[in-house]
Protein backbone atom coordinates (compact mmCIF):
# COMPACT_ATOMS: atom_id res chain seq x y z
CA UNK A 1 0.00 0.00 0.00
CA UNK A 2 1.26 3.36 -0.89
CA UNK A 3 1.46 6.38 1.18
CA UNK A 4 -1.41 8.85 0.93
CA UNK A 5 -3.64 11.63 2.07
CA UNK A 6 -7.47 11.58 2.32
CA UNK A 7 -9.85 13.89 3.48
CA UNK A 8 -13.58 14.51 2.11
CA UNK A 9 -14.76 17.93 3.98
CA UNK A 10 -18.29 17.77 2.27
CA UNK A 11 -20.82 17.26 4.35
CA UNK A 12 -23.42 15.15 2.93
CA UNK A 13 -27.04 15.43 3.96
CA UNK A 14 -28.86 12.19 2.69
CA UNK A 15 -31.88 10.94 2.63
CA UNK A 16 -35.78 11.46 1.62
CA UNK A 17 -37.00 14.93 1.61
CA UNK A 18 -33.38 16.50 2.38
CA UNK A 19 -34.31 19.09 -0.81
CA UNK A 20 -36.05 21.00 1.54
CA UNK A 21 -33.31 21.09 3.86
CA UNK A 22 -31.27 23.12 1.50
CA UNK A 23 -31.59 26.87 2.98
CA UNK A 24 -31.01 25.58 6.52
CA UNK A 25 -27.61 23.90 5.93
CA UNK A 26 -26.16 26.84 4.41
CA UNK A 27 -27.69 29.37 6.73
CA UNK A 28 -25.88 27.23 9.34
CA UNK A 29 -22.56 28.17 7.87
CA UNK A 30 -23.28 31.78 7.61
CA UNK A 31 -23.49 32.19 3.79
CA UNK A 32 -26.01 34.56 2.93
CA UNK A 33 -25.79 35.06 -1.00
CA UNK A 34 -26.32 32.69 -3.55
CA UNK A 35 -25.99 32.05 -6.97
CA UNK A 36 -28.48 29.24 -8.38
CA UNK A 37 -26.65 27.21 -10.93
CA UNK A 38 -28.87 24.89 -12.88
CA UNK A 39 -29.16 23.01 -16.14
CA UNK A 40 -31.47 23.30 -19.47
CA UNK A 41 -34.51 23.17 -17.38
CA UNK A 42 -35.79 19.56 -16.11
CA UNK A 43 -35.26 20.95 -12.60
CA UNK A 44 -37.88 23.53 -13.32
CA UNK A 45 -40.36 20.88 -14.88
CA UNK A 46 -39.92 18.55 -12.19
CA UNK A 47 -40.74 21.60 -9.23
CA UNK A 48 -36.90 20.75 -7.74
CA UNK A 49 -35.70 24.51 -8.73
CA UNK A 50 -39.15 25.60 -7.10
CA UNK A 51 -38.08 23.75 -3.78
CA UNK A 52 -34.77 25.00 -3.61
CA UNK A 53 -35.91 28.60 -4.00
CA UNK A 54 -38.55 28.37 -1.85
CA UNK A 55 -36.38 26.66 1.19
CA UNK A 56 -33.36 29.75 0.59
CA UNK A 57 -36.12 31.80 0.83
CA UNK A 58 -37.47 30.43 4.50
CA UNK A 59 -33.97 30.53 5.34
CA UNK A 60 -33.79 34.55 4.85
CA UNK A 61 -30.72 33.88 1.94
CA UNK A 62 -30.87 35.92 -1.15
CA UNK A 63 -30.49 34.47 -4.27
CA UNK A 64 -30.07 34.82 -7.95
CA UNK A 65 -30.56 32.41 -10.95
CA UNK A 66 -28.31 31.20 -13.33
CA UNK A 67 -29.62 28.67 -15.81
CA UNK A 68 -28.40 26.99 -19.09
CA UNK A 69 -25.76 24.66 -17.91
CA UNK A 70 -25.44 22.04 -20.57
CA UNK A 71 -24.03 18.57 -20.69
CA UNK A 72 -20.19 18.35 -21.26
CA UNK A 73 -20.06 21.69 -19.25
CA UNK A 74 -18.96 24.90 -21.35
CA UNK A 75 -15.97 27.37 -20.28
CA UNK A 76 -18.00 30.09 -22.37
CA UNK A 77 -20.96 29.43 -19.58
CA UNK A 78 -18.76 29.22 -16.48
CA UNK A 79 -17.34 32.44 -17.61
CA UNK A 80 -21.08 33.96 -17.74
CA UNK A 81 -21.83 32.68 -14.51
CA UNK A 82 -18.32 34.08 -13.27
CA UNK A 83 -19.62 37.62 -13.75
CA UNK A 84 -23.18 37.13 -12.36
CA UNK A 85 -21.46 35.84 -9.28
CA UNK A 86 -19.41 38.94 -8.57
CA UNK A 87 -22.29 41.39 -9.50
CA UNK A 88 -24.63 39.19 -7.09
CA UNK A 89 -22.32 39.85 -4.52
CA UNK A 90 -22.58 35.60 -4.05
CA UNK A 91 -20.79 33.92 -1.13
CA UNK A 92 -22.16 30.49 -2.45
CA UNK A 93 -22.45 29.17 -5.88
CA UNK A 94 -25.08 26.46 -4.90
CA UNK A 95 -25.61 23.95 -7.55
CA UNK A 96 -29.11 22.13 -8.57
CA UNK A 97 -27.74 19.22 -10.91
CA UNK A 98 -25.44 16.44 -11.71
CA UNK A 99 -22.24 16.25 -12.65
CA UNK A 100 -22.22 19.08 -15.59
CA UNK A 101 -24.31 21.59 -13.31
CA UNK A 102 -21.68 21.31 -10.38
CA UNK A 103 -19.14 21.52 -12.55
CA UNK A 104 -20.12 24.75 -14.13
CA UNK A 105 -20.42 25.92 -10.13
CA UNK A 106 -17.34 24.81 -9.45
CA UNK A 107 -15.62 26.84 -12.34
CA UNK A 108 -17.51 29.69 -11.47
CA UNK A 109 -16.52 29.60 -7.68
CA UNK A 110 -12.93 29.17 -9.04
CA UNK A 111 -12.95 32.60 -11.52
CA UNK A 112 -14.62 34.70 -8.82
CA UNK A 113 -12.02 35.63 -6.52
CA UNK A 114 -8.79 34.96 -9.38
CA UNK A 115 -7.95 38.32 -11.64
CA UNK A 116 -7.54 36.43 -14.87
CA UNK A 117 -9.57 33.86 -17.07
CA UNK A 118 -10.84 31.08 -15.82
CA UNK A 119 -9.39 28.85 -18.21
CA UNK A 120 -5.64 29.64 -16.71
CA UNK A 121 -6.39 27.28 -14.48
CA UNK A 122 -7.51 24.31 -16.35
CA UNK A 123 -4.44 24.66 -18.26
CA UNK A 124 -2.47 24.77 -14.98
CA UNK A 125 -1.22 28.25 -16.42
CA UNK A 126 -2.05 29.29 -12.53
CA UNK A 127 -2.85 28.44 -9.23
CA UNK A 128 -6.56 28.59 -7.84
CA UNK A 129 -6.79 31.00 -5.08
CA UNK A 130 -6.55 29.56 -1.99
CA UNK A 131 -9.48 30.77 0.78
CA UNK A 132 -11.41 33.12 -1.69
CA UNK A 133 -14.99 33.59 -2.09
CA UNK A 134 -17.44 31.98 -2.87
CA UNK A 135 -17.76 28.59 -2.33
CA UNK A 136 -19.82 25.82 -3.79
CA UNK A 137 -22.91 23.52 -2.46
CA UNK A 138 -25.37 21.25 -3.99
CA UNK A 139 -28.74 19.87 -4.59
CA UNK A 140 -27.55 16.17 -6.49
CA UNK A 141 -30.10 15.23 -9.02
CA UNK A 142 -28.40 13.34 -11.79
CA UNK A 143 -25.86 10.15 -9.71
CA UNK A 144 -22.97 10.20 -11.76
CA UNK A 145 -19.70 11.87 -12.32
CA UNK A 146 -19.33 11.98 -8.02
CA UNK A 147 -18.77 15.86 -8.69
CA UNK A 148 -20.79 16.55 -5.33
CA UNK A 149 -18.10 15.57 -3.01
CA UNK A 150 -15.03 15.37 -5.62
CA UNK A 151 -12.15 17.80 -5.74
CA UNK A 152 -12.70 17.20 -9.77
CA UNK A 153 -14.12 19.78 -12.27
CA UNK A 154 -13.97 19.37 -15.53
CA UNK A 155 -14.63 22.16 -18.58
CA UNK A 156 -15.27 22.42 -22.57
CA UNK A 157 -13.50 24.71 -24.56
CA UNK A 158 -15.21 25.24 -27.55
CA UNK A 159 -13.40 27.25 -29.69
CA UNK A 160 -10.13 24.93 -28.98
CA UNK A 161 -12.24 21.93 -28.47
CA UNK A 162 -10.06 20.93 -25.66
CA UNK A 163 -11.68 19.59 -22.54
CA UNK A 164 -9.60 19.89 -19.31
CA UNK A 165 -10.15 19.00 -15.58
CA UNK A 166 -8.87 20.63 -13.13
CA UNK A 167 -8.48 18.82 -9.34
CA UNK A 168 -8.28 20.61 -6.37
CA UNK A 169 -9.06 20.65 -2.48
CA UNK A 170 -11.41 24.14 -3.41
CA UNK A 171 -13.57 22.13 -5.35
CA UNK A 172 -15.37 20.22 -2.98
CA UNK A 173 -18.40 21.81 -1.63
CA UNK A 174 -19.13 22.45 1.83
CA UNK A 175 -22.67 20.51 1.67
CA UNK A 176 -24.24 18.12 -0.64
CA UNK A 177 -27.94 17.89 -0.60
CA UNK A 178 -29.09 14.19 -1.90
CA UNK A 179 -32.42 13.03 -2.25
CA UNK A 180 -32.81 9.70 -4.04
CA UNK A 181 -36.38 10.87 -5.16
CA UNK A 182 -35.22 13.42 -7.28
CA UNK A 183 -33.88 10.98 -9.50
CA UNK A 184 -37.18 9.04 -9.98
CA UNK A 185 -38.04 11.16 -13.26
CA UNK A 186 -34.57 10.42 -14.97
CA UNK A 187 -34.78 9.18 -18.19
CA UNK A 188 -33.15 5.17 -18.76
CA UNK A 189 -30.69 6.51 -21.07
CA UNK A 190 -29.22 9.04 -18.66
CA UNK A 191 -29.36 6.53 -15.38
CA UNK A 192 -27.25 3.91 -17.40
CA UNK A 193 -25.10 6.50 -18.53
CA UNK A 194 -24.55 7.68 -15.01
CA UNK A 195 -24.02 4.31 -13.87
CA UNK A 196 -21.36 3.80 -16.43
CA UNK A 197 -19.88 6.89 -15.18
CA UNK A 198 -19.35 5.50 -11.79
CA UNK A 199 -18.40 1.80 -12.71
CA UNK A 200 -15.27 4.00 -14.67
CA UNK A 201 -14.07 6.01 -11.80
CA UNK A 202 -13.81 3.60 -9.78
CA UNK A 203 -12.16 1.02 -12.67
CA UNK A 204 -10.01 4.02 -13.34
CA UNK A 205 -8.30 3.94 -9.91
CA UNK A 206 -8.18 -0.16 -9.70
CA UNK A 207 -5.92 -0.13 -12.89
CA UNK A 208 -3.40 1.22 -11.56
CA UNK A 209 0.77 -0.02 -10.95
CA UNK A 210 0.69 -0.25 -7.16
CA UNK A 211 -0.19 -4.10 -6.95
CA UNK A 212 -2.73 -5.73 -5.03
CA UNK A 213 -3.91 -3.29 -1.83
CA UNK A 214 -6.63 -5.35 0.19
CA UNK A 215 -8.75 -2.95 1.85
CA UNK A 216 -9.01 -0.74 -1.42
CA UNK A 217 -9.16 -3.77 -3.77
CA UNK A 218 -12.07 -5.11 -1.56
CA UNK A 219 -13.82 -1.62 -1.93
CA UNK A 220 -13.92 -1.08 -5.10
CA UNK A 221 -14.90 -4.57 -6.20
CA UNK A 222 -18.12 -4.31 -3.68
CA UNK A 223 -19.07 -0.98 -5.15
CA UNK A 224 -19.10 -2.52 -8.72
CA UNK A 225 -20.92 -5.19 -7.41
CA UNK A 226 -23.19 -3.32 -5.68
CA UNK A 227 -23.61 -1.36 -9.08
CA UNK A 228 -24.26 -4.09 -11.42
CA UNK A 229 -27.17 -5.52 -8.75
CA UNK A 230 -28.75 -2.74 -8.28
CA UNK A 231 -28.52 -0.97 -12.00
CA UNK A 232 -31.60 -4.05 -13.55
CA UNK A 233 -33.95 -2.93 -10.15
CA UNK A 234 -33.69 0.78 -10.84
CA UNK A 235 -34.10 0.11 -15.04
CA UNK A 236 -37.05 -2.41 -13.75
CA UNK A 237 -38.76 0.22 -11.42
CA UNK A 238 -37.51 3.69 -11.30
CA UNK A 239 -38.97 4.76 -8.02
CA UNK A 240 -37.54 2.30 -6.27
CA UNK A 241 -36.27 4.27 -3.55
CA UNK A 242 -33.74 1.71 -2.11
CA UNK A 243 -31.92 0.96 -5.42
CA UNK A 244 -31.93 4.49 -6.68
CA UNK A 245 -29.96 5.26 -2.93
CA UNK A 246 -27.58 2.89 -3.22
CA UNK A 247 -26.38 4.21 -6.96
CA UNK A 248 -26.46 7.59 -5.38
CA UNK A 249 -24.08 6.90 -2.64
CA UNK A 250 -22.23 4.77 -5.02
CA UNK A 251 -21.28 7.63 -7.51
CA UNK A 252 -20.19 9.60 -4.62
CA UNK A 253 -18.19 6.64 -3.04
CA UNK A 254 -16.99 6.36 -6.34
CA UNK A 255 -15.25 9.38 -7.00
CA UNK A 256 -14.81 11.14 -3.93
CA UNK A 257 -10.84 9.35 -3.78
CA UNK A 258 -12.03 6.61 -1.27
CA UNK A 259 -11.75 4.04 -3.95
CA UNK A 260 -7.98 5.19 -4.56
CA UNK A 261 -6.42 5.11 -0.97
CA UNK A 262 -3.44 3.24 -1.15
CA UNK A 263 -3.12 3.04 -4.69
CA UNK A 264 -1.62 6.51 -5.98
CA UNK A 265 1.67 7.01 -7.26
CA UNK A 266 3.93 10.06 -5.80
CA UNK A 267 0.88 11.52 -3.93
CA UNK A 268 -0.77 11.89 -7.21
CA UNK A 269 -4.70 10.13 -7.84
CA UNK A 270 -4.88 6.51 -8.36
CA UNK A 271 -4.35 5.28 -11.77
CA UNK A 272 -3.74 6.34 -15.45
CA UNK A 273 -7.57 7.61 -16.46
CA UNK A 274 -6.42 6.87 -20.05
CA UNK A 275 -10.55 5.90 -20.80
CA UNK A 276 -11.54 9.56 -19.47
CA UNK A 277 -8.85 11.38 -21.32
CA UNK A 278 -9.82 8.99 -24.87
CA UNK A 279 -13.65 9.71 -24.08
CA UNK A 280 -12.76 13.56 -23.57
CA UNK A 281 -11.74 13.91 -27.13
CA UNK A 282 -15.50 12.39 -27.78
CA UNK A 283 -17.59 14.78 -25.81
CA UNK A 284 -15.53 17.57 -26.57
CA UNK A 285 -15.79 17.29 -29.88
CA UNK A 286 -19.24 16.61 -29.83
CA UNK A 287 -20.65 17.75 -26.67
CA UNK A 288 -24.07 15.85 -27.58
CA UNK A 289 -22.07 12.63 -26.65
CA UNK A 290 -22.64 11.46 -23.24
CA UNK A 291 -19.80 11.25 -21.20
CA UNK A 292 -20.78 7.95 -19.80
CA UNK A 293 -21.94 6.66 -23.50
CA UNK A 294 -18.10 7.16 -24.70
CA UNK A 295 -16.64 5.57 -21.66
CA UNK A 296 -19.14 1.92 -22.17
CA UNK A 297 -17.80 2.35 -25.33
CA UNK A 298 -13.66 2.93 -24.79
CA UNK A 299 -13.18 1.46 -21.77
CA UNK A 300 -13.68 -2.27 -22.67
CA UNK A 301 -11.29 -1.60 -25.73
CA UNK A 302 -8.73 0.09 -23.69
CA UNK A 303 -8.70 -3.12 -21.64
CA UNK A 304 -8.81 -5.85 -24.62
CA UNK A 305 -5.85 -3.43 -25.51
CA UNK A 306 -3.60 -3.02 -22.46
CA UNK A 307 -4.59 -6.13 -20.43
CA UNK A 308 -1.54 -8.25 -20.50
CA UNK A 309 0.39 -5.77 -19.00
CA UNK A 310 -1.46 -6.08 -15.59
CA UNK A 311 -3.45 -9.62 -15.77
CA UNK A 312 -2.87 -9.95 -12.30
CA UNK A 313 -5.20 -6.82 -11.90
CA UNK A 314 -7.82 -8.00 -14.29
CA UNK A 315 -8.48 -11.49 -12.69
CA UNK A 316 -9.06 -9.67 -9.53
CA UNK A 317 -11.62 -7.69 -11.04
CA UNK A 318 -13.03 -11.36 -12.59
CA UNK A 319 -12.80 -13.03 -9.43
CA UNK A 320 -14.67 -10.96 -7.24
CA UNK A 321 -16.89 -8.96 -8.89
CA UNK A 322 -18.17 -11.40 -11.68
CA UNK A 323 -16.83 -15.05 -10.42
CA UNK A 324 -14.50 -15.71 -13.64
CA UNK A 325 -11.65 -17.39 -12.68
CA UNK A 326 -9.18 -19.18 -14.94
CA UNK A 327 -9.53 -22.99 -15.48
CA UNK A 328 -7.40 -25.58 -14.39
CA UNK A 329 -5.99 -26.73 -17.19
CA UNK A 330 -4.07 -30.12 -15.06
CA UNK A 331 -7.01 -30.95 -12.97
CA UNK A 332 -10.13 -30.51 -14.94
CA UNK A 333 -8.27 -31.59 -18.34
CA UNK A 334 -8.16 -29.13 -20.35
CA UNK A 335 -6.46 -28.91 -23.96
CA UNK A 336 -4.76 -25.43 -23.42
CA UNK A 337 -2.05 -23.74 -21.42
CA UNK A 338 -2.08 -21.75 -18.15
CA UNK A 339 -1.30 -18.99 -20.01
CA UNK A 340 -4.14 -19.67 -22.21
CA UNK A 341 -6.60 -20.30 -19.38
CA UNK A 342 -5.41 -16.53 -18.02
CA UNK A 343 -6.58 -14.95 -21.41
CA UNK A 344 -10.11 -16.86 -21.50
CA UNK A 345 -10.86 -15.73 -18.22
CA UNK A 346 -9.37 -11.78 -18.76
CA UNK A 347 -11.43 -11.78 -21.68
CA UNK A 348 -13.99 -13.42 -20.73
CA UNK A 349 -14.06 -10.70 -17.69
CA UNK A 350 -13.99 -7.57 -20.59
CA UNK A 351 -16.83 -9.41 -22.48
CA UNK A 352 -19.04 -9.09 -19.10
CA UNK A 353 -18.62 -5.78 -17.97
CA UNK A 354 -19.10 -4.61 -21.47
CA UNK A 355 -22.34 -6.92 -21.69
CA UNK A 356 -23.88 -5.21 -18.45
CA UNK A 357 -22.99 -2.20 -20.20
CA UNK A 358 -25.13 -2.73 -23.19
CA UNK A 359 -27.47 -4.23 -21.13
CA UNK A 360 -28.23 -0.82 -19.53
CA UNK A 361 -28.69 0.66 -23.09
CA UNK A 362 -25.41 1.73 -23.51
CA UNK A 363 -23.07 1.72 -26.92
CA UNK A 364 -21.26 -0.75 -27.90
CA UNK A 365 -19.55 1.13 -31.00
CA UNK A 366 -18.30 4.41 -31.82
CA UNK A 367 -20.82 4.16 -35.03
CA UNK A 368 -23.30 4.47 -32.53
CA UNK A 369 -22.18 7.75 -31.30
CA UNK A 370 -21.69 9.36 -34.49
CA UNK A 371 -17.84 8.61 -35.16
CA UNK A 372 -16.21 7.71 -38.05
CA UNK A 373 -12.79 6.66 -38.87
CA UNK A 374 -12.85 9.92 -40.76
CA UNK A 375 -13.01 11.67 -37.16
CA UNK A 376 -9.83 9.73 -35.61
CA UNK A 377 -7.17 11.94 -36.70
CA UNK A 378 -9.25 15.16 -35.01
CA UNK A 379 -9.24 13.14 -31.95
CA UNK A 380 -5.53 11.95 -31.70
CA UNK A 381 -4.90 15.92 -32.27
CA UNK A 382 -6.26 17.47 -29.11
CA UNK A 383 -5.54 13.92 -27.21
CA UNK A 384 -2.41 14.89 -27.66
CA UNK A 385 -2.28 18.94 -26.87
CA UNK A 386 -4.58 17.07 -23.39
CA UNK A 387 -1.86 14.09 -22.63
CA UNK A 388 1.07 14.17 -24.07
CA UNK A 389 2.84 11.72 -26.63
CA UNK A 390 2.72 9.14 -24.19
CA UNK A 391 -0.03 8.92 -21.56
CA UNK A 392 -0.89 6.20 -19.02
CA UNK A 393 -0.26 3.73 -16.39
CA UNK A 394 -0.17 0.11 -16.80
CA UNK A 395 1.14 0.60 -20.11
CA UNK A 396 2.10 3.65 -21.58
CA UNK A 397 -0.04 4.59 -24.98
CA UNK A 398 1.65 6.76 -28.26
CA UNK A 399 -0.70 8.23 -30.04
CA UNK A 400 -0.76 5.05 -32.39
CA UNK A 401 -1.82 3.23 -29.86
CA UNK A 402 -4.58 5.54 -29.10
CA UNK A 403 -5.07 5.18 -32.75
CA UNK A 404 -5.33 1.32 -32.38
CA UNK A 405 -7.93 2.02 -29.98
CA UNK A 406 -10.53 4.06 -31.52
CA UNK A 407 -10.21 2.14 -34.63
CA UNK A 408 -11.29 -1.25 -32.59
CA UNK A 409 -14.08 0.63 -31.61
CA UNK A 410 -15.52 1.35 -35.00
Amino acid sequence: MNDFSFSMPTQVVFGRGVTDRTGAELASRGLGRALVVYGQGSVVRTGTLDRVLASLDAAGIAHSEFGGARPNPSLAHAREGIEAARAFEADVILAVGGGSVIDTAKGIALGVPYDGDVWDLYTHAAEPVAGGKPTVACVLTIPAAGSEASASSVLTNDETLLKKGLSTELNRPVVSIMDPELTFTLPAYQTAAGITDMCAHILERFFSTSGPVPVTDELDCGLIRAIVDEAPRVLDDPTCYDARANLMWAGTLAHNDLAGCGRGVDGKRAGGWESHGMEHELSAHDPKIAHGAGLAVIMPAWMRYVWQSAPERFLTLGARVFDIEPVDVVEDCIDATPEEAIEDAVLATIDELQAFFCSLGMPRTLGELGVTADDIDALLETLEINKGAEFGQIQRLTMADARAIYESCL
